[in-house]
């Protein structure tokens, strides 16, 4: 059995999906695929495609299978390694959509230069790499080898391999929640500075409850933010006289903007 993995990527890899298929078709795959497709919408009368599985699930199909085809995410590829399994690893490439940027193409190179992996930077050679899986002897995998540790602390610092709403999506809508309590609380004739407390103290029990985040670091982040949007609304509403909720719109959007370039995520 072949398993074909495409992780969490945001970004659909229909690309190497079509590969498979067209390989399948030529008859130079014979075994069953099953595919672990993620974010990628295809269907396929010659594969067994689903979008995810359970841990448990994925572990007995990665222990069951002959060979693993997966694209250049560092964790798919360790845990095929972590079951010492044949590799052919495809890069998901930004001029296709599939990616933020083509950080994978230098992954996927550096576990193939390592001898880990087969590296398929041309997904028209398939058929010229599933002939190599054959006698391919991937190299013992080792996770103090210095490249290696290298490697994924370079992928760790460099890429982003998510989209910026996917990764900032909960930020945004715990503002979104802000301003709608403030708005209703505006409504009551409420001090403003007490209705903006109250406001950010029921925003920020939403993060605190549902941030799967360190709760030191959300503390952190809520003083922080606590303190520029107090700051923000007194110099907007009290010294240029701009209207209460246009200045709160206005904060909110700040932070988030504050957020997604200066708060390292975790």
């Amino acid at each position: 059995m072949i398993l074909v993995t495409l992780g969490t990527q945001d970004k659909s890899f229909e690309r190497l999906l079509q590969a498979l298929d067209k390989e399948i078709e030529k008859g130079n795959i014979k075994d069953k695929v099953v595919v672990q497709a993620g974010y990628t919408k295809y269907k396929s009368k010659n594969m067994e495609i689903f979008k995810t599985v359970s841990s448990d699930r994925l572990e007995e199909l990665i222990d069951e299978a002959s060979l693993i085809i997966t694209h250049g995410g560092v964790g798919s590829i360790l845990t095929a390694l972590k079951y010492h399994k044949k590799v052919i690893a495809a890069p998901r490439l930004s001029k296709y959509n599939e990616h933020t940027n083509d950080h994978q193409k230098q992954i996927v190179e550096e576990f193939g230069r390592l001898g880990y992996i087969i590296p398929l930077k041309d997904l028209t050679k398939l058929d010229k790499m599933l002939i190599k899986s054959k006698t391919f002897k991937p190299k013992e995998f080792n996770s103090n080898n210095e490249n290696f540790k290298e490697l994924i602390t370079n992928y760790i610092e460099k890429t982003n391999h998510i989209s910026w709403f996917n990764r900032d999506k909960f930020v945004i809508l715990t503002a979104i929640l802000n301003l709608f309590i403030f708005y209703l609380l505006n409504l009551t004739d409420m001090n403003i500075y007490l209705n903006f407390t109250i406001g950010y103290i029921l925003s920020c029990l939403f993060m605190v409850l549902f941030k799967t985040k360190k709760l030191s670091n959300i503390i952190t982040s809520i003083i922080c933010f606590y303190l520029i949007e107090g700051l923000s609304l007194l110099l907007l509403v009290d010294n240029l006289h701009i209207d209460v909720i246009l200045s709160k719109f206005l904060i909110n959007i700040l932070v988030v903007i504050i957020y997604h370039f200066l708060v390292k995520k975790n």
